[in-house]
């Protein structure tokens, strides 16, 4: 059975439902954040772990992330458990997202998810620039949102830009934001709560466009 974090109006017209990156639980304070910012613009807003992140919190050690692929099923599964019956936005932050990215187009093709949100997508591991995971990227046909820092280590905004996209996906720039989407203020003038502000008026917008 899956667990989920609610915020967020429970009569919304729109659901995002958000998984976790490969590192972080549910309620990280970045996930927390990103939720609670998306709930003042009045989207609902479901987050869930994968098994082994929750497993973490009754088990002895920490168990690693397992490959994106594996846990697929799992966000399947979280779908289904949801039961969303308005426009859902399936999504999550880096590993989450990506995920969900994998599964968005056939469920889209069948009128179970209306798009994708992606915060701080994983374009390539942690110092490894040439793997790229843009494959199902550059066909794909749900309509997407992917929120980027430009100097996010594992896709900034210059070699974004280079990367072949599908016209679908639409990517919203947080001016010296990181893989968190945190900005240093000295250097780009932004805080956190102005770039998760662009965030949530951003996702709100593309929501009401699909």
């Amino acid at each position: 059975m899956t667990d989920f974090l609610f915020d967020g109006p429970a009569g919304a017209p729109v659901t995002v439902l958000l998984a976790h990156g490969a590192g972080a639980p549910m309620d990280s304070a970045a996930m927390m954040a990103a939720a609670r910012a998306l709930a003042a613009e009045g989207l609902r807003v479901a987050r869930f772990e994968f098994a082994y992140m929750a497993a973490r919190r009754t088990a002895a050690g920490k168990r690693p992330p397992p490959r994106a692929e594996s846990v697929m099923p799992e966000y399947a599964a979280a779908i289904a458990a949801l039961g969303a019956t308005d426009k859902l936005v399936i999504g999550g932050k880096s590993m989450g997202g990506r995920v969900a990215s994998m599964l968005a187009d056939e469920l889209h093709a069948a009128g179970r998810v209306a798009g994708l949100l992606c915060l701080g997508y994983p374009f390539h591991p942690l110092g490894k620039p040439g793997q790229l995971r843009t494959g199902h990227l550059m066909q794909m046909r749900c309509p997407a949102l992917i929120v980027q820092g430009t100097r996010d280590p594992m896709g900034s905004r210059e070699e974004v830009a280079g990367y072949s996209l599908s016209p679908a996906i639409r990517i919203l720039w947080l001016e010296d934001g990181d893989h968190d989407l945190r900005p240093r203020k000295v250097v780009s003038g932004f805080t956190a709560a102005d770039h998760l502000r662009s965030m949530a008026s951003a996702v709100k917008d593309f929501a009401a466009g699909l």
